[in-house]
């Protein structure tokens, strides 16, 4: 029988409601939200009653989303399913922290909020824009952001799409760019230019933030944004590398297979790491869990 490895949305898909039928009907996904509650009070009001608008903003995306991502995990182990590897996009590595045993719940849920607000300042201080690079492959994506001052790669998400922060001003320019060489570029719908330089200041907050933080070594192998790899060596240096360094998803989803993974839950909010899944690797069983009918249909 192969393994199994759950991994954790990021943010991007959030929505009005998110996480609540999981509430309702999980009590350790309810004890989830609750923990929110009592560290930030508001947090599932947020998630199951806020607006579009109030839930993209950074400073609340990045709990909400831990609290939607921790909640599904926490249902799903409660059916008695045992990964064998996490793995979390973005903030949801924050989340995989907490399931793995390295941070208590709400220790990981302080840090997220700490790395949400910093990000947010960070954002509005060192404006920037995300596009969404398809049909291209990431050396050429590479090469054309060489081109642009302040423009990295900083998702690489699959071998048919690869992210990019860069400088508001050159958005359009760029996004001509891509199409001239026959790619396809969409702006994403994000208030910052997460992942890159432009987060630089963040990162150093959360290292100091993190200096009073103790982490256990973890129960169950978490794979890094930042080194595609199992956690090991300077934990709170891997975080910090995180924010400020491109997401190696592709490569994480590579690793985990040649570790004898052939199936992954995606948990959380939306359905974008399923379907990164199959366009890496197709060999591998795809399924989210975010909501009371795919928990019910889950089977491993």
């Amino acid at each position: 029988m192969g393994k199994i490895a759950l991994v954790f949305s990021g943010q991007g898909a959030q929505y009005p409601g998110m996480g609540k039928e999981l509430y309702d009907n999980s009590p350790a996904a309810k004890a989830v939200f609750d923990m929110a509650d009592s560290v930030r009070e508001g947090t599932s009001r947020q998630c199951f009653e806020g607006t579009k608008e109030e839930l993209c903003s950074t400073v609340n995306t990045q709990p909400c989303v831990f609290a939607a991502d921790l909640a599904a995990a926490r249902a799903v182990a409660e059916k008695g399913i045992k990964p064998d590897y996490l793995a979390g996009f973005s903030l949801g590595e924050i989340a995989a922290l907490a399931f793995s045993g390295m941070l208590s719940d709400e220790e990981a849920f302080r840090l997220v909020c700490k790395r949400g607000e910093l990000m947010n300042e960070a954002a509005e201080k060192n404006k920037g824009a995300m596009l969404a690079v398809m049909k291209l492959p990431a050396d050429k994506i590479e090469e054309i952001c060489l081109k642009f001052e302040n423009t990295y790669p900083v998702n690489y998400n699959s071998p048919a799409q690869t992210v990019v922060a860069t400088k508001e001003e050159n958005v359009d320019a760029l996004i001509e760019e891509f199409s001239a060489v026959k790619g396809r570029a969409k702006r994403l719908s994000v208030s910052g230019a997460f992942h890159s330089p432009f987060m630089s200041e963040a990162a150093e907050g959360l290292m100091e933030y993190m200096k009073s933080v103790e982490f256990k070594a973890p129960e169950i192998p978490v794979y890094s944004n930042y080194t595609a790899k199992p956690y090991e060596g300077d934990y709170k240096a891997l975080i910090k590398a995180q924010v400020e360094n491109p997401v190696r998803w592709q490569t994480i989803v590579e690793n985990l297979a040649s570790q004898g993974v052939d199936t992954i839950i995606e948990v959380g909010v939306g359905k974008t790491l399923t379907a990164l899944t199959g366009r890496i690797n197709k060999d591998i069983k795809a399924v989210k869990v975010e909501n009371l009918s795919d928990l019910e249909a889950l089977k491993v």
